[in-house]
C-alpha cells in the first residue's frame, strides 16, 4: 500500500499540461518544445514540479513565463534526468540485503535474501563523459557502469558467496525517497502576489530529428517523372508528444553542439503539391527569417522512440533529362596538391590520367511550369524505372537545400554502354617564351541502340592563362578553367574529339 501511494504521488503534477504541445523539429537532432501550464501560485515562495521534461532537454534553455507580462521571478531551477530503473534502484540499497525472486525451470518459485555489494549504475551520460574528458570517463566506466547512463555488471553477495549477476528478479521494499518516474524539472518561484496564469514553458532540447526523402519514377520509356515524398520524424528525446503541433526548420541554422557531437546540419521540408485542386495540403509553408518553416496541418502524436513518416509531396508529369557526362581527367590532388605552380605547368605528367566511365546525370527545374517550384530541402532521392511489368531501381543520391526555380542535379550511376577514352598525344614546353602546348585525344563510343549526346568535360588546371588554338569540335567555355564539348552520336558509333591549347605565364 505505501509502495503504491508513493507511485500516485510521484505522478501527480504540481502543474498541469493545458494544450496540446507545440513542436518546432531541426534535422540536427534537437528541437523546441513548447507547452502551456497551469500555475496557481500563492504570494510569496513556491515550489513547483513538471514531469513532462524530455531526457535531453537543454536547462540553461528553459524559458517560463506569463503571457500577461507578469514576472515570474525563478529563485532556483533543477532538472533531474534519471527516472527510477531497476538499476538505480539497486544503487539505492547498496550495502544492503533485498529479496530476489527466482524462477527456475520445473521449479517452484523461491526467494533467495542477497546483498547488493554493487550495482553497476552509473548515472552519469554520455554527455557528461564528453564533457568531463578522458580520466573522468574511465573513472566512471571502473564504477561498473556502460558510460551512457545504463548499469554495468552488478556484484551480489549470497549465501557468503559473490557473483557477477542478480541471482534473480529484484524486489524492493519501497521506492528510494529521492527517485522521480519521469525527467522532471523544479522551480521555485517568487511572486508578489497570488497568481493564477497559463503559463507558456518552452526549452531546446537533443534527441529529435528529421529529414526528406523523394522517390521519382520514370515510366519504361520517356523523361517524366512521377515524384513523391516523405517526411522522417524520429523521437528520443525520452517523451511521448500526444496530438502535438508539429513544425519543423528548413536551412543552415547555426547552433553550437557540445565537444565530440557532429557538425550543424539542418533538413527542411516541402508542402503538398500536384493534388487534386479540392484536397487538402498536409504541409504549408512559409519563409522565416533566412529559413522556411513547414507546418504539418494535422496535430500528430509522435511517441518516444517512434520514427514516423508523412507523404508530404506528389507531383506528375515533371520534366526532365537525361545527361551523359564524360569528364576523363582522374587526377589525384593528394599527389599533385602539395606541388607549387611552377611544378605543375612544367610537368609532363600533370593531368595525363584518366578513366573509362561515362556518369549519368538526371536534371529537372524546380518551377511552376515543371509542376513544381516550391523550396525543395536537402535530402535522399532514390530513382525508380518501370520495365513494363514492374518498377526497377536505379540508382540514387542527394540534393542539397534547392530554391525554386532552380534546377535539381543528381548523379545516378555510369552508364554500361557508354565508354570513353582519353590519352595525350603531345606536350611542349618553351621556357624562353614562358609558354606550353599540350594536345588530348577524346575517343567515344556509344554502344546502345539509340542515339545519345555526351558532355565531354575537359579541365585546363595547368595554369590561369590558357586559349585552346585547335580544335576538331565546338565547345563552351563553363567556368575560368573548364570547357565543354556537346558530342552527338549514333547507335553503335564511335567517335574521336580533339583540341590543342597554349598556356603563358
Amino acid at each position: 500500500m505505501k509502495h503504491m501511494l508513493r507511485l500516485l504521488a510521484l505522478l501527480s503534477l504540481p502543474s498541469v499540461l493545458l494544450a496540446a504541445p507545440g513542436l518546432t523539429i531541426y534535422n540536427q537532432n534537437f528541437a523546441v518544445v513548447r507547452d502551456t501550464l497551469l500555475l496557481d501560485l500563492k504570494a510569496g515562495v513556491n515550489e513547483v514540479k513538471f514531469d513532462g521534461a524530455t531526457l535531453h532537454l537543454e536547462p540553461d534553455s528553459v524559458i517560463l513565463r506569463d503571457p500577461e507580462g507578469v514576472p515570474l521571478q525563478i529563485l532556483e531551477q533543477n532538472y533531474r534526468n534519471d527516472p527510477v530503473t531497476q538499476q538505480l534502484l539497486l544503487s539505492l540499497f547498496e550495502g544492503k540485503e533485498i529479496d530476489f525472486q527466482v524462477h527456475e525451470p520445473n521449479k517452484p518459485d523461491h526467494v533467495l535474501k542477497g546483498t547488493v555489494i554493487r550495482s553497476g549504475y552509473v548515472p552519469h551520460g554520455g554527455v557528461a563523459m564528453k564533457r568531463y574528458g578522458q580520466a573522468y570517463a574511465m573513472s566512471q566506466m571502473a564504477m561498473g557502469g556502460t558510460g551512457d547512463g545504463g548499469a554495468g555488471q552488478p556484484i551480489v553477495q549470497v549465501d557468503g558467496k559473490i557473483q557477477f549477476s542478480l541471482p534473480g528478479v529484484p524486489v524492493f521494499p519501497s521506492l528510494g525517497d529521492d527517485t522521480i518516474l519521469k525527467a522532471q524539472l523544479a522551480w521555485k518561484i517568487s511572486v508578489p502576489k497570488a497568481l493564477k496564469t497559463e503559463a507558456e514553458l518552452g526549452y531546446i532540447t537533443g534527441g529529435m530529428s528529421w529529414e526528406a526523402s523523394y522517390n521519382l519514377v520514370s515510366p519504361e520509356n520517356g523523361n517524366d517523372l512521377d515524384l513523391v515524398g516523405w517526411v522522417t520524424m524520429d523521437n528520443q528525446s525520452g517523451r511521448e508528444f500526444n496530438e502535438a503541433k508539429i513544425k519543423l526548420m528548413a536551412g543552415d541554422v547555426n547552433k553550437i553542439q557540445p565537444q565530440g557531437m557532429s557538425d550543424v546540419m539542418a533538413f527542411g521540408m516541402i508542402r503538398k503539391a500536384g493534388l487534386d485542386a479540392g484536397a487538402a495540403p498536409a504541409v504549408t509553408e512559409k519563409s522565416f527569417d533566412e529559413y522556411h518553416l513547414y507546418t504539418l496541418e494535422r496535430p500528430t502524436t509522435l511517441k518516444d522512440r517512434e520514427t514516423k513518416q508523412v507523404e508530404f509531396i506528389r507531383a506528375a508529369g515533371v520534366k526532365s533529362e537525361v545527361i551523359y557526362v564524360y569528364d576523363g581527367l582522374s587526377l589525384d590532388w593528394n599527389r599533385w596538391g602539395g606541388c607549387n605552380n611552377r611544378g605543375r605547368q612544367l610537368s609532363e605528367e600533370f593531368g595525363t590520367e584518366s578513366n573509362t566511365k561515362v556518369t549519368v546525370l538526371r536534371e529537372f527545374k524546380n518551377s511552376k511550369e515543371n509542376n513544381l517550384g516550391i523550396p525543395l530541402p536537402k535530402g535522399r532521392i532514390r530513382l525508380y524505372r518501370s520495365n513494363g511489368t514492374q518498377l526497377e531501381f536505379t540508382g540514387e543520391n542527394e540534393i542539397d537545400h534547392t530554391p525554386a526555380n532552380e534546377k535539381v542535379k543528381i548523379i545516378t550511376g555510369n552508364a554500361f554502354d557508354l565508354v570513353g577514352e582519353r590519352k595525350r598525344v603531345n606536350f611542349q614546353v618553351d621556357n624562353a617564351n614562358h609558354s606550353a602546348s599540350e594536345s588530348f585525344e577524346i575517343t567515344l563510343r556509344n554502344r546502345k541502340k539509340e542515339p545519345v549526346m555526351i558532355r565531354v568535360v575537359e579541365h585546363l588546371y595547368r595554369w590561369v592563362n590558357w586559349s585552346i588554338t585547335a580544335n576538331s569540335d565546338p565547345f563552351v567555355k563553363t567556368n575560368a578553367q573548364e570547357v565543354e564539348f556537346h558530342i552527338q552520336l549514333k547507335p553503335n558509333e564511335e567517335k574521336k574529339v580533339s583540341y590543342k591549347v597554349n598556356y603563358s605565364w
